[in-house]
């Protein structure tokens, strides 16, 4: 077999290491290699666990290890607690934490024999949409390194697309898979809230965060949502619901297909070339015989300010941990404890991180709170009862990931506001605790280069596996599957 490894999607990878045509470790060095060239350019690893990779490997060619992803290269956000090397957030705060546990996500992966190659860069405390904010540098596009990522994930999806690993893990609060999945021109799965124990993830903000996979076919996200979903009893809110077999129906088409249109999410501010993805889309599953049904989210506008309530300040309950006392950076020779307090805070955090806490702190002081917050919440329902009306009349809920393609680096720097917009057709979808898949939808010529647009669908509280079905659809009608970067 070609060595050639990184081209082989997650389960190419895995079936060729299970049948003895590859060599586990012949491919975690491959990987290493690989990123020993490139990730000096796309800053997408911030550490690489190089002698405990091989070692695991090892152990896979001598059947110590099995199980269904045995020796399949993997690599981490690092938001995700592991008991071995560092859980930083990509933040000065953390820079030297060392975490005493690995996340259930994590611990699952390695029982079925994955392979963790290293901790992906991301947006601090994973606030952010261009992975830009992160302490160890920005992390560049591999279609195109002068453009974005996209974020907070945007490390885990650069890997991704770049060939850097076989899959990796990222987490999804606002869009944070989807949106740098789209970027990168890679499936980015955002699961049903409580589908995936939360149990070691850094808390960005707990009614929304969600662990989820970042892959290049819809084949791969399945099995590692095989693995990963599921109760645990470390996390109180992760459901006890039987988890199904995700990859058993995905390549056999839903018949008949109701597809819903939101009229709201067609705007003409959308960038040219994701009105016509959608066109194509449209017609790529008229052709399989779909019936397109226009549907009405009236509540889509409040989204993007809803989140910017709700999500600010359950970060600033959550980052309140972070004093200087117990854990984490600690400022130099403070005065007294106020003074230790203000300077750890202000010296450990990123500017991007202050402005949420400071944001999330305001809407909860007294005075604000109902003005602020508690409408939040209410208008936080109405959305969600928006989807469950559409989802009367639909199967799924299709539109665009992104309202165009990725940026161009330090074009939106200095506007937060712009910033933020980058999420307005992902935040909903966390607002209402849906699941959410971004997948490659066509690409763009800008300046010689192609860059890639994400087609989203959107699916009914735990239909994860009618998602993948219909996404798989959309790949094989498209051809746009394991795509990588040709950097």
């Amino acid at each position: 077999m070609s060595g050639d490894f990184h081209t082989l999607s997650l389960k190419a990878t895995r079936d060729a290491i299970a049948d003895g045509s590859l060599r586990a470790v012949n491919v975690t060095r491959a990987y290493l290699d690989r990123i020993e060239i490139l990730n000096p350019t796309l800053n997408a690893y911030h550490e690489v666990f190089a002698d405990r990779a091989l070692h695991t490997a090892q152990r896979v060619d001598a059947g110590e290890i099995k199980g269904p992803l045995a020796g399949v290269p993997l690599a981490i956000k690092d938001n995700l607690c592991t008991d071995f090397g560092h859980t930083t957030c990509s933040s000065k705060m953390l820079a030297d934490f060392r975490s005493p546990y690995t996340a259930t996500a994590v611990r699952r992966l390695e029982e079925a024999g994955a392979v963790i190659l290293g901790k992906t860069n991301m947006d601090e405390f994973a606030m952010g949409s261009s992975t830009e904010t992160c302490v160890f540098g920005v992390v560049r596009n591999p279609w195109d390194t002068r453009c974005v990522p996209g974020g907070s994930s945007g490390g885990s999806a650069a890997a991704v697309a770049a060939g850097l690993c076989a899959a990796a893990l990222g987490s999804d609060t606002g869009g944070s898979i989807r949106q740098p999945a789209s970027f990168c021109g890679i499936v980015g799965l955002k699961p049903t809230y409580g589908r995936i124990s939360r149990w070691g993830l850094i808390a960005f903000a707990s009614s929304l965060d969600q662990i989820g996979p970042l892959t290049r076919t819809t084949e791969d996200a399945a099995l590692l949502m095989q693995v990963m979903s599921g109760q645990d009893e470390l996390d109180s809110t992760c459901a006890p619901d039987d988890v199904p077999d995700y990859s058993a129906q995905i390549d056999q088409p839903i018949n008949p297909l109701r597809i819903g249109l939101p009229r709201q999410y067609l705007s003409d501010k959308n960038h040219p070339t994701v009105a016509a993805m959608m066109d194509r889309a449209t017609a790529m599953f008229k052709e399989m015989g779909a019936t397109l049904v226009e549907i009405d989210l009236p509540h889509t506008e409040f989204g993007i300010p809803t989140y910017y309530i709700v999500a600010p300040a359950e970060a600033s309950s959550n980052l309140a941990r972070y004093d200087g006392v117990r854990y984490g950076y600690r400022c130099e020779n403070p005065t007294d404890l106020v003074d230790l307090y203000s300077r750890s805070r202000s010296e450990g955090f990123g500017d991007e991180v202050k402005r949420r806490i400071m944001l999330g702190t305001h809407v909860l002081c007294s005075g604000y709170y109902d003005a602020y917050y508690t409408r939040a919440l209410r208008v936080r329902r109405l959305i969600k009862q928006d989807f469950d009306n559409a989802f009367a009349s639909c199967d799924v809920v299709m539109c665009p990931t992104t309202t165009g393609p990725a940026f161009p680096m330090g074009q939106n720097s200095d506007d937060p506001l712009a910033m933020y917009l980058n999420d307005i057709y992902t935040v909903t979808c966390n607002l209402a605790g849906l699941p959410g898949i971004s997948l490659p939808g066509g690409f763009v010529e800008a300046d010689g280069r192609k860059l890639p647009v994400g087609l989203q669908l959107l699916g009914p509280v735990f239909e994860e596996a009618r998602l993948l079905r219909v996404a798989r659809m959309h790949e094989k009608a498209s051809g746009l599957s394991n795509l990588i970067a040709d950097i």
